[in-house]
């Protein structure tokens, strides 16, 4: 991951939706899978967390069998193996020091098979810590902390 620090005032304190994210990302990448999606916010929530020392995104993130997943996100494309567009979406809100967060994740991760997403979040700190007491594979909602993002994607 490269480091980057901007600073953008009209955006400091901005928190933009997972649909804003995921219609930006669209835009730039393509369609995509739903599970690469859901890595993409998560990661664009990590890394804005350490940057910005802010979140990126107005939601939560759980920590579920195959990696961090958005429940609103996941309740929207429920059934939908690929998603295409994203009508819920502003990407005019994706701007400034959001905008950067979310280009350096699209240039880190952006490339990436969704299950190398997937599997890289399983090595993770924040994703095992959250499903502590869960076997391989079995449900779980429990919340990915934003603490837990801070203190192990700033460690990197």
């Amino acid at each position: 991951m490269v480091w980057r620090w901007v600073w953008f005032p009209e955006t400091e304190g901005a928190v933009i939706s997972v649909f804003d994210v995921a219609a930006y990302v669209l835009e730039k990448l393509g369609p995509m899978t739903a599970m690469k999606m859901h890595k993409l916010a998560y990661y664009a929530q990590a890394w804005s967390v350490v940057w910005d020392d802010e979140p990126l995104i107005d939601g939560r993130f759980e920590a579920w069998a195959n990696g961090p997943v958005s429940p609103e996100y996941f309740a929207a494309h429920r059934g939908e193996y690929t998603v295409s567009s994203e009508p819920r979406g502003n990407v005019k809100l994706i701007k400034g020091r959001v905008k950067a967060t979310v280009d350096a994740v699209i240039k880190a991760y952006g490339d990436k098979e969704p299950g190398w997403l997937s599997d890289l979040t399983h090595r993770e700190d924040p994703w095992i810590k959250a499903r502590e007491g869960l076997s391989p594979g079995q449900r779980g909602n429990q919340e990915i902390s934003l603490a837990s993002m801070r203190d192990y994607y700033s460690s990197l």
